[in-house]
Parts: C-alpha cells; sequence; structure tokens
C-alpha cells in the first residue's frame, strides 16, 4: 500500500506539471459545455431566417406573415419587390426562401367566393436536401391550415394533447453534461495512459521500474486511483459551471461517483492495453485517436443514440462508453436507478476484466 500511495503522489504531482493533462481533465469539458451551452440553449435562438418577398403587400399577406413570425420558429426578413428572387437566392447562397405572390389576397377572396375547390398557392423556394427546407415547409403549411380554418370560421374538433414523460425541469443541457462527464473520463484515462506508456517505453523508465519492488499491478493501481481522484473533482466543478451559467439540474449522488470510479478503472486499463503495442508518445496518441473519436461519437456523448442510423446503433452497443454515458444520464438526469445499477454492472465487469488483463500483459522488459 504505501508503494501504490508513493507512486500516487508522485505520477499527481507529475500529472499537474503537465498543461495537457490539467487542461483535458479540467478546461476541456467546460469549454464544451459553454460552447455546446450557446448554441443549443434559449441564450441563442433556436430560429432560423426565412427571406420572404411579399409581392401582394396586403392586408392578408401581411397577416400571413404575421402568423409565422408568431411561432417564433423563424426569423422574417422581406425584401424589396423590385429584386429577383431566385438571383438574390443564388448571389446569397440561400437554402430557402418566401414569395408571396401578386394577387393573393384577392384570390383567396374569389376561391372563397367560388362554387368549385380551388387554391391559392405560395412559392418556397430552395434546396429540398437541406433539413431547413423541410422546417420551413412543414411550418408553412401549418400556419396556412390554421389561416384557412380562420377564414372559414371554423374550429380544429381533434387536436393533439402533448404530454412528456420526462419532467418539464429539464433541459438540453441536463441531457448534455452528462455525456461529456463520460467522455472527460474517456479522454482523461485512456489517452494519457497510452501515451503514457509510449513515453515510458521511449525513456526506458519501464526497464527502471522492473528494477524496483513495485510491481505492475500497483503501478496501475495507483494511475487509476489519480485519474478517479481527479476526473470526481472534474465531475464536481463541471457540473458547478453547468450550474451557474445553464442553470442545469443533475443530481451527483453515490452511484455516479461509482461510474466515475469504475469509467476510470475501464479506460486506464485499455489505455494499458493500448499501450503494450507503441512505441513511442506519437503512436500513442495516433492509436488513443483511432479508438477514442468514433467512440466519442458513437456513444451519445453529444446527441442522442435513436438519432443514428440502425446499423451505427448497433455499433454503439459494442462500445463501453455508451454504457458509461446512458448510466450517467440514468442516474443523473432520469433517476432511473434500475437502469443505471444494471449499466454500472456492465461498465465494471468490462473494467475488471480489461484491469486483469492489462496487468498480465504488460511487459517492463525491453521487446
Amino acid at each position: 500500500m504505501n508503494r501504490i500511495l508513493a507512486d500516487l503522489l508522485s505520477f499527481g504531482r507529475q500529472y499537474m506539471r503537465s498543461r495537457v493533462g490539467a487542461f483535458f481533465t479540467f478546461i476541456f469539458p467546460i469549454l464544451l459545455i459553454l460552447l455546446f451551452g450557446a448554441i443549443f440553449t434559449q441564450g441563442g435562438s433556436g430560429a432560423f431566417t426565412l427571406t420572404t418577398q411579399d409581392i401582394d403587400n396586403t392586408t392578408l399577406s401581411h397577416a400571413y406573415i404575421d402568423a409565422l413570425n408568431n411561432t417564433g420558429l423563424v426569423h422574417i426578413s422581406l425584401i424589396p419587390n423590385n429584386v429577383n428572387l431566385e438571383t438574390y437566392i443564388r448571389d446569397n447562397s440561400l437554402t430557402v426562401a418566401l414569395r408571396i405572390p401578386w394577387a393573393f389576397e384577392q384570390d383567396v377572396i374569389a376561391c372563397r367566393a367560388s362554387p368549385t375547390h380551388c387554391h391559392v398557392n405560395l412559392t418556397l423556394y430552395g434546396d429540398p436536401s437541406k433539413s431547413t427546407f423541410g422546417s420551413a415547409q412543414g411550418l408553412l403549411q401549418a400556419v396556412a391550415q390554421q389561416m384557412n380554418f380562420q377564414l372559414a370560421n371554423a374550429s380544429a374538433v381533434v387536436g393533439v394533447d402533448v404530454k412528456s414523460v420526462a419532467s418539464s425541469q429539464y433541459s438540453y443541457m441536463d441531457y448534455f453534461l452528462p455525456g461529456i462527464v463520460g467522455m472527460t473520463v474517456m479522454t482523461t484515462s485512456m489517452y494519457s495512459m497510452t501515451s503514457i506508456c509510449g513515453e515510458y517505453r521511449t525513456r526506458r523508465y519501464f526497464k527502471l521500474l522492473a528494477t524496483t519492488t513495485l510491481r505492475k499491478y500497483e503501478w496501475l493501481t495507483s494511475k487509476i486511483l489519480w485519474y478517479i481522484l481527479s476526473l470526481v473533482l472534474s465531475l464536481f466543478v463541471t457540473v458547478a459551471v453547468g450550474m451557474l451559467v445553464w442553470d442545469v439540474h443533475v443530481v451527483i449522488d453515490p452511484i455516479a461517483l461509482a461510474f466515475i470510479a469504475v469509467g476510470a478503472l475501464l479506460f486506464t486499463s485499455l489505455g494499458m492495453l493500448f499501450g503494450t503495442v507503441v512505441r513511442d508518445p506519437e503512436s500513442g496518441v495516433a492509436v488513443a485517436n483511432a479508438i477514442g473519436f468514433p467512440m466519442m461519437f458513437l456513444s451519445g456523448s453529444f446527441w442522442p443514440l435513436e438519432q443514428m442510423p440502425s446499423y451505427l446503433q448497433t455499433v454503439s452497443k459494442a462500445l463501453p462508453l455508451t454504457y458509461l454515458n446512458t448510466g450517467l444520464r440514468d442516474t443523473m438526469v432520469f433517476g432511473n436507478t434500475g437502469s443505471a445499477l444494471l449499466n454500472l454492472a456492465i461498465v465494471s465487469a468490462l473494467a475488471a476484466a480489461l484491469f486483469l488483463l492489462a496487468a498480465k500483459l504488460v511487459s517492463w522488459k525491453e521487446r
């Protein structure tokens, strides 16, 4: 135990002197919280700009534009009637634009008085391959349908009552923050450990360690303890910033702390295994990036797994970070203890297996 403690203190001092290590443990997750929060929270509107040319310029066309504005989903940007809209779209690289035709109000009145069925159409210009186009099309149709009800003095009979199964107190950042915590556990422990193994082999530190009484599992244990301590501190710092800046509502409970501990054990051991095949720090970084970057984006750190294609969801089930992220959300956001404990059991089993494998396979001898 004394050997583990001595190596823990020595490694901790060395780690904190490294600006790279401190950055990825404490600064990087805070930067992501601030950046993604600024993009996706209400601090910045989610509305898109809809360039509009109102050729008709009548009471009814103004009412339609006002109805679009009142949805809060678009910002209407009016352009003069003497501008060629198609040329304007090309010159300004627009993905979507709306034209209200001349005689719009007149034609609507004529249709209302006509005994036969007729339509008065607006024109939506844009690139159908862009997501904004589909959003604009759906919004225009919904507002037009509401205007049809009003013109006919009709009322909607059948509607949709929306009930959320999640508590209304949770925001996007509440769901996002546990993913950042899980990603930080992976990058801090796995990346660092893989690089350290390359450095120790290049500088022949392993050969020196082989001459001491320190055993491999003790050396590995001291590293895991350091990552657990630093990552728990990183968790509290990240959550504190999220609460102060974005008013997040998450819970740090014993299960969340357990996830940090077993996550550090898992990814430190995984980094140690990668370290058995690297010869220098540069190749260690390359190996960690080759594994870590796909895992980071396929394990639900930044967006829900349900938004990915089914074949990628299948791939995500084979990645350990998926179970860490899901478990952290279960306990920190949803309060779903049963699901959290199941994911904790999976992460713990993987961590134990990787630790034993790393302690057995790593060699301090020159090869």
